[in-house]
């Protein structure tokens, strides 16, 4: 079995990517690293180089060695190794909304995470939230969808949700590392935020705020199934919100892991992460984000590809698991070499 970590893509979580890819490459020393640049060619990179490259949230990275291939495709029919295992340390865009899986799916190449279905499902908010909510297991905020940048549309649907709801969330509907997030109440700055969002030209989800403890949940599949690691808690401090800066810089939040809980909320808010996994069909692993309220914890989204850098939340619950980070990749990628490659067999049989 040969290991080929991909990573980068033309994702605005590229950043997080390089990251995640770093820890990888630390862990897995025999890995062969296939660079995605923004551009789409892919270069091989030398292991050590992307190990040393120094701040990868803030600094691009930028391989020395020349492209192989101009595009991914090209690099997929033309595969150099035999028995490759793809595992996947992509973040955002096509690395994480089906696109790769389909990609790979078509050619019979295995790789990590889920398949490109179950990916596209969880990368829609609202599509995921709708499939959660069906399972008659996980409750949901109430939400509403824009599909366009249109400047009145996102007003009148944000004036709307505020008549009923004290305090709003504002989302990208596709998208991931909590970038372009916004928090509004009744005396907020609508025009402002409105003016904001529509400069992103992107789908909004606007969602019901839930008033509780901030959680995630992170969820492997195993031999004996899926099972749910130790919940983190996310502390923000006043004035900071749990954005990018705030993720991946450390700026105004701690992450508390285990988090402190009563038991019983403990065991709710895991296993609203596996009826979450299991309800978007998720493979490998997966991580939840919850809102534990006074009556109970609330589904926000699900990430099929999870960071995986030193500092990430996985990474974290993994430890106060007691599972070390290398038992855990090598098991994504024997559970990867073993899964039958064709999602719509699933969807035929129900």
């Amino acid at each position: 079995m040969t290991v080929i970590a991909l990573f980068g893509g033309p994702s605005d979580e590229r950043h997080v990517s390089v990251a995640t890819a770093q820890n990888v490459a630390r862990t897995l020393t025999d890995a062969l690293c296939w660079f995605w640049t923004p551009g789409g060619a892919i270069h091989d990179v030398n292991p050590a180089e992307l190990v040393a490259h120094p701040r990868p949230f803030e600094n691009d990275f930028e391989p020395s060695r020349p492209a192989i291939w101009p595009d991914l495709e090209q690099a997929l029919d033309t595969l150099p190794v035999e028995d490759p295992v793809f595992f996947l340390a992509l973040h955002g865009g096509p690395g994480e909304d089906g696109t790769v899986q389909r990609m790979m799916e078509r050619r019979g190449i295995p790789f990590t995470g889920s398949d490109s279905e179950a990916s596209a499902s969880a990368f829609d908010k609202g599509l995921a939230k709708a499939m959660a909510a069906k399972s008659g297991k996980v409750k949901v905020a109430e939400s509403r969808t824009v599909m366009e940048s249109d400047e009145p549309k996102i007003r009148d649907a944000a004036k709307s949700m505020l008549t009923v709801h004290e305090r709003i969330v504002l989302k990208p509907l596709a998208a991931g590392s909590s970038r372009g997030l916004f928090f509004l109440d009744r005396a907020g700055d609508l025009e402002r935020v409105v003016r904001e969002i529509v400069s992103l030209q992107l789908p909004y989800i606007i969602e019901q705020f839930i008033h509780g403890r901030e959680l995630t949940c992170g969820v492997i599949d195993t031999a004996n199934g899926p099972v749910a690691l130790p919940v983190v808690e996310i502390e923000v401090d006043p004035g900071f919100t749990f954005d990018y800066v705030g993720k991946y810089l450390g700026k105004g939040t701690r992450e508390i892991c285990p988090a402190k809980l009563p038991d019983d909320v403990t065991t709710a808010v895991q296993q609203t992460a596996l009826e979450s996994h299991r309800a978007l069909h998720c493979a490998g692993y997966s991580r939840t984000d919850i809102m534990a309220s006074k009556d109970g914890p609330y589904f926000l989204e699900l990430n099929t590809l999870p960071g995986l850098t030193v500092s990430s939340l996985v990474p974290q619950e993994l430890k106060a698991a007691g599972i070390e980070f290398r038992d855990f990749l090598a098991m994504q990628l024997e559970l990867a070499r073993k899964r039958d490659i064709n999602p719509a067999a699933r969807s035929v049989a129900g």
